[in-house]
Order: structure tokens, then sequence, then C-alpha cells
């Protein structure tokens, strides 16, 4: 509980009183940023005015924090004292979407959030670990074939490509198959559709009410086709649930449950709400698993020591991507080392922005309801005073023990609190999954961009690496 009694608070500022950089009449901060960049902006600006300032998007005060027991406070004071902006959910509506457990709040949030931890619980994803198998062997074969030939992967899209693979299979009991190159319409129109509603939250007036460009007419046509497919997605998993009535009993994936959930009643679930979870768990199963390893494999490329004791843990331990078992992946610790230290570096979810349920304090900051904090994620996980050598890529700083440990909540990539991500036991294991077939089967002659210069940061949804491409050959037995 961060939610204080303020007359027992001897001295407290208010937002007015916070340091921050001098806004621009009637843009406020927003004409000093570049949305593709926004996290970087603001995170210079800590930088600048410390762990805890001012910024003012148009005419709306928003407070920064940067400070690690600062954001895991707020973090951990959800789903009471604070939500996700009500900005963000009024962009969704106005689109047309369905909310699902990711703008969910209150009750609502919670019957939805009972549902998704059942269905990415450990043991219900090892009980799918074969088909994750399948997946993956499915990229070793296009990259076996990629290596051969000589050419250059686009490392960012084969990576998507196998997420939204395994998550269609699992939440959905979809093969799609976009490795071989199927298309997955849901995944082609979320490209736009998501992208639009980071932009449009942040906008400092909402034009498309009034008058329509191309991106907007563009934007429509792709939520039109997404519902379209979603409603496809339900309508045939309701008919598999008809055919086979005993489903009902052991739903085989997501989507069944929900449907049953639905079906029964007094869930808190309705056909709405499935429709949403079904866009969120695409969601959370492409862009921050796939940018997630893409920047991974990057930051081993780019320091061999690291890259080839992580080579040699998989030799050791999970030689054969064929025979693969979700013991093996358990015990790749060098290799979640990799993962962790590469979410501290290059964190998907750079910000998370939240807005006030109820008047609250917040260091030494009273914030009224209904005000907008905006929570840092790399700021003190980066910072020397907190991290030796913290711009380095070194996976062993997650694997010491006592005085030396690393302090898990400097980097908080998959939340904090209640509503911490309950995909993430997934998405380790599908990061572990791929790089280890990839350390075994292949050698990586290159992996960078075109220029040779570090890959840029795109703000979009999620934070994702700019023109990544690799080259690999076969490695033999």
């Amino acid at each position: 509980m961060i939610e204080q009694t303020l007359a027992s608070t001897p001295v407290l500022r208010s937002i007015a009183q916070l340091p921050g950089p001098r806004p621009w009449p009637l843009a406020g901060n927003l004409g000093q940023i570049r949305p593709e960049r926004i996290h970087q902006h603001v995170e210079r600006w800590s930088q600048q005015y410390g762990p805890i300032f001012r910024m003012q998007f148009g005419s709306t005060p928003i407070v920064v924090l940067a400070g690690h027991e600062l954001v895991n406070a707020a973090l951990r004071d959800r789903p009471d004292g604070f939500r996700r902006p009500s900005i963000t959910a009024q962009v969704s509506n106005e689109m047309g979407g369905r909310p699902g457990v990711f703008l969910a709040e209150g009750s609502v949030w919670r019957d939805q959030r009972r549902m998704v931890m059942a269905a990415l619980a450990p043991h219900a994803i090892k009980a799918y670990f074969p088909a994750l198998v399948k997946v993956g062997l499915r990229l070793q074969k296009r990259w076996q074939h990629a290596a051969q030939q000589q050419q250059v992967i686009d490392l960012c899209e084969d990576l998507k490509r196998y997420s939204v693979d395994i998550i269609a299979g699992l939440a959905f009991g979809t093969d799609v198959n976009t490795i071989d190159g199927g298309e997955d319409v849901i995944q082609r129109h979320m490209d736009i559709v998501l992208p639009e509603v980071a932009r449009r939250s942040v906008a400092l007036f909402p034009y498309w009410r009034y008058v329509k460009l191309p991106r907007d007419r563009q934007l429509e046509r792709s939520v039109k086709h997404l519902s379209s497919a979603v409603d496809a997605l339900i309508a045939t998993a309701r008919q598999r649930l008809q055919d086979e009535p005993q489903r009902r009993e052991r739903p085989a994936n997501l989507l069944e449950a929900m449907i049953c959930a639905a079906d029964e009643g007094g869930s808190g679930v309705d056909d709405i709400a499935v429709a949403g979870n079904v866009t969120t768990m695409l969601l959370a199963g492409e862009d921050t698993t796939s940018n997630t390893l893409a920047w991974m494999l990057y930051l081993l490329q780019q320091h061999p020591a690291a890259l080839e004791r992580a080579r040699a843990e998989v030799q050791q331990m999970a030689p054969d991507p064929a025979a693969f078992s979700i013991e093996q992946m358990d015990s790749l610790d060098y290799l979640d080392a990799c993962a962790q230290e590469a979410m501290r570096l290059k964190p998907v979810a750079p910000f998370i922005p939240l807005e006030a349920l109820r008047d609250s304090v917040i260091g030494d900051v009273h914030i009224p309801k209904g005000n907008l904090i905006w929570c840092v994620m790399r700021h003190d996980s980066v910072s020397e005073q907190h991290v030796a050598q913290a711009a380095e890529f070194d996976p062993q700083r997650w694997l010491r023990q006592g005085s030396d440990a690393m302090n898990k909540h400097l980097a908080m990539p998959f939340g904090s609190g209640l509503r911490t991500c309950p995909g993430r036991y997934l998405a380790l294991l599908e990061i572990k999954l791929a790089s280890a077939m990839l350390l075994s089967s292949f050698d990586i002659t290159m992996l960078g961009t075109e220029s040779g210069a570090e890959p840029e940061e795109r703000m979009a949804f999620t934070m994702s690496p700019i023109g990544l491409r690799m080259m690999l050959k076969e490695r033999r037995a």
C-alpha cells in the first residue's frame, strides 16, 4: 500500500513543485519528443531531474517515477490504487476493441485473471511442451535452408513467426505455421492496430474523431479484419466443443476454457471478454517474446565469451533439439541468466503508464486521484549506483549468491505485484527453446545491422530492434 493519510505526512510536495523539462505552450513536452523514441527521451530526463519529476503531455501533468523502489511501490498497488490509463481503454474502444486481461480492471480483471493464470501455469505449459518442440524444429528447418543457401535471415521477422505459431497452438489449438510461409491474418493486422493504440494514447489532439487520414482508414480496415478473424477462431472452437462435448470437461486450450467459462455463467467472463483475450494472447506471444529473444541473441553475438558459455551449457544439458525435454529447458540456468540480462539492458516494455484511482502518496509527493504516472523501467537497473559495470552484458551477475547477488527488484521486465505478467514462464521457455536450438545446430557468422552499427530502439507497442539480420552456418555433430 502506498496510500497514506495526508495529515500523517509532515511535508508533501505537490506535482507543481516537482522539477522537470519546461513545457511548451499547448503541446507541453510532446513537442520535444519523437513517439518512436519516447522511452529514450524520458530516460534522459530522469538522468537530469532525478528519480521523481514532472512532465506534461498537452495540458496533462504526469509524474515520472524512475527509482526502482518508487516504481515497485506503484506497481504493487495495482489493481486497487492504480490502473492503466483510461485514455488507452478509450482509444481501444473507439477502434472497436474488446478488452482482455491486459486492459481489464477491477472485478472484471480478477475474473479473467484467474482463467488466464490457470491456462499459463507451468503445469499447463508442460503438457503442451511437445508442440513447442515441434515449432522449434520447424524454425530449425527454415534456418537450415537459409544456412545452406547462404541467405540473410530477417531475425525479428522469423522470431515473430516462431512466437505466433507457439501462442496460436497453445491458446487456440490452431497450427497456423507462419514459419513455413503461411499467413496469420490476425498477426498481420495487429502489426497495424497495436502501434496505433500507442500513438493515439499520447496524441495531443484526437483528430481522427473529425477527419480520417489514409492511415486511419487503413486502421479501420485492419480492425474490421482483425475482429472477423478473432470471431472466426471463436466460432471454430465453439464448433469443436459442440462436435466433441467431452472437451468441455477438459478443454484442450485457453480459448476452449474461456468459452466454457462464458457458457457456464457466473464466471464474470462473456463473449466480449473471450474475444478480447484472444487478441491479448497474441500480443503477449508475439512482440514481447520475439523482441526479447532478438535482443538477447544480438547481445550474445557481441560478447563471444558469454556466447560460448551458453553454447557449452546447451551442448552439455540439451544437445539434440529433436529430443528436448521440459527438464532440460528448466536446467539451462546460464541461458536463463542471458535472458534476464538482455531484459535488464533492453526491456521490451521500457515504461508503464498508470492512472491513480485514489489520492495517494509516492515518495514525498501527493498524487491526486485521476493523475497519471509514468514508470521508467530502465533507470536504476542500468545505473552504476545500483549495478556494477551496469552497461556491460554480464549474465553471470544473475547467478551470483549472497551479498553479490543481483537485486531482482532493479529490473522488473514482467512487472510487479498482482498484475505481474501471467505469461512469464511461457516467455522464458520460448526464449530458451529457440536459443538452445540455435546454439546446438548453428554457428552465427553474422548478426547485426547492415551498417554494422548498434540496432536502434523503436518504440511502438513494445520496444524492438531495427534492422537485425543474421547468417548461419550448420554445425556438424
